[in-house]
């Protein structure tokens, strides 16, 4: 079964070393984005250069349609023969919402609400970026359900930043 691995920034070497991953998104404000780590071959790391923010702010990167394309399409093409970790600043908001799209997009059967509480069981403090998943369920042709689903599971559990965790594709 594929799987994907969440973690913030501060964890992400290790996390890649962990899962033997062979994809890594990161989800960070341009320049602060990581060189693509040394294990990862060219052309498997995509850097979607984004803030965490759900509302237009002076010196941010709104999320938009183009940054949620970025992800589906790095997603699509991912092999899945092995892992793939996805991390942001914290591995709480971006990284999150961009797991949850993830599974919502590679399983267009799969329930939204079981994928958001698979969620919040995988990681108590995920709170995934509310702007991102209205996005991603208007292109996924979801009708609100993602948008429903994730603010069911509501607010995370407050944290610095989030604990590295393993979420199951279908």
């Amino acid at each position: 079964m594929p799987t994907l691995h969440v973690c913030p920034l501060s964890r992400l070497p290790e996390t890649i070393a962990a899962t033997g991953a062979s994809h890594v998104l990161t989800l960070l404000n341009l320049p602060s984005a990581p060189e693509r780590p040394a294990t990862i071959a060219e052309g498997c790391h995509a850097v979607v250069g984004v803030s965490d923010i759900a509302v237009a702010t002076d010196g941010y990167v709104l999320p938009a349609e183009d940054h949620v394309r970025a992800i589906l399409d790095f997603v699509a093409a991912w092999p899945r023969e092995k892992p793939m970790v996805i991390h942001c600043y914290a591995g709480i908001s971006r990284s999150t919402a961009a797991a949850y799209i993830a599974a919502c997009a590679l399983d267009p059967a799969r329930d939204e609400a079981e994928a958001a509480a698979a969620l919040r069981l995988a990681s108590p403090s995920a709170t995934p970026n509310r702007l991102f998943v209205e996005i991603a369920d208007r292109l996924l042709g979801r009708d609100g359900r993602m948008v429903s689903a994730v603010a069911a599971i509501g607010r995370g559990a407050d944290a610095f930043e989030g604990t590295p965790f393993r979420f199951d594709l279908g």
